[in-house]
């Protein structure tokens, strides 16, 4: 029997790779000889790199970076073959900013263009990236300064590309960049599809999450618009769905590098090569720490049933926590929902117990299928 093992992280609890391991521990409990490939997943957020690092055999890597308020930081990417891939939360993460010191105004995109200069003078050409949980607004624009963009006001005189600067923009100078960026294949993990400005854009929509005052957001609203308007793509790549990503560096990553915004979970898909490995497989298992409704709606696991449900394989999925609307997923290729706590226990009993918990599960899982192929017997 081949049951493909597909799971995405479990918040807290364990990583992708982790679940992966558990769930093909399950199976091999009930089937020793069973063709388990474990194909640890993500969707462009937390997690991205290591579940792609893990899938394609890629080197880990760290360098060392600015944080979003030019703070010394490190950060780890993931290099094989000229391929590099990266979350931009490594240098410019929310979680690396302590509330207090949050001041949105002030923070740059810097420390991701010091990560691609790492990876590019480490050989990358092509590379794969995520770009949530940023705890910037500046546009990219010092991602692309770091990478020999010039951004100066009337006088001439060097902005520093943070927000606060950008109001003063007066010429984009692109002769700089490094040629290595220019010819690279730039792919973006992209789950939103805000445009760069006004009501549903960077600034309005997810300036408040990362400390934002109203005053803030209608600040850099303007001077997001001033980038957009100096850069001569107001009418053009600034409305276009998604380039309001991480607030716009998904607008600095289309206008000026010409990368290609796509679901983070198509992206996981097709690098990973999914729908190669789930040829002739009996089922898929994966699963993630909650599930309901929201679950098809660009998660991981939307992801994984776009690919095993035409391809006729049945997919059981495993949580600690299912919620409201969960059974609309048996109308997309899931033929069953597992629960991992068998027993009354606290949160973080949960939590520390949940490797144990997810292969105990996916052993019980394989028993009862086993069973209902003995009974057609």
């Amino acid at each position: 029997m081949k049951i493909v093992c597909a799971p995405d992280s479990f918040k807290e609890s364990m990583s992708a790779a982790e679940a992966a391991a558990a769930l093909a521990e399950g199976v091999r409990r009930v089937l020793p000889d069973a063709d388990c490939p474990q194909v640890p997943m993500a969707d462009g957020g937390e997690g991205f790199t290591e579940s792609l690092a893990d899938a394609l055999g890629l080197e880990m890597i760290e360098v060392p970076v600015t944080d979003a308020y030019g703070g010394p930081a490190s950060a780890r990417f993931a290099l094989a073959d000229g391929v590099a891939v990266m979350e931009c939360a490594q240098a410019i993460g929310l979680g690396m900013i302590p509330p207090e010191r949050r001041r949105i105004r002030e923070a740059t995109t810097a420390g991701v263009g010091q990560m691609i200069l790492a990876a590019l003078d480490r050989g990358a050409h092509e590379f794969l990236i995520g770009i949530g949980g940023s705890a910037t607004n500046d546009g990219g624009a010092g991602m692309l300064r770091a990478l020999g963009v010039r951004f100066t006001d009337e006088h001439g005189a060097e902005l520093d590309g943070g927000p606060a600067s950008l109001t003063r923009l007066a010429e984009v100078d692109v002769s700089g960049l490094d040629p290595r960026a220019r010819d690279a294949v730039f792919r973006i993990a992209c789950d939103v599809d805000n445009p760069l400005l006004g009501d549903r854009g960077a600034s309005a929509v997810y300036g408040p999450q990362k400390g934002a005052s109203p005053e803030d957001v209608r600040f850099l609203d303007d001077a997001l618009r001033r980038l957009a308007t100096v850069s001569g793509h107001l009418d053009s790549v600034a409305t276009e769905e998604g380039v309001g990503a991480a607030g716009g560096l998904g607008y600095a990553f289309r206008a000026f590098l010409d990368g290609r915004l796509q679901s983070g979970v198509d992206l996981v898909v097709e690098a990973v090569g999914l729908a190669r490995i789930i040829e002739g497989a009996d089922f898929v298992f994966t699963g993630e720490g909650a599930m309901d409704r929201q679950t098809l709606m660009g998660k991981t696991l939307s992801g994984i049933a776009r690919v095993a449900r035409p391809a006729g394989v049945p997919i059981v999925a495993f949580a600690g926590k299912f919620g409201e609307g969960v059974e609309e997923l048996y109308d997309h290729g899931f033929v069953g929902l597992v629960p991992i706590v068998a027993s009354i226990t606290t949160l973080g009993d949960s939590l520390r117990n949940g490797r144990q918990a997810l292969a105990d599960a996916a052993e019980r899982a394989v028993r009862l299928i086993m069973a209902g192929r003995g009974r057609e017997k």
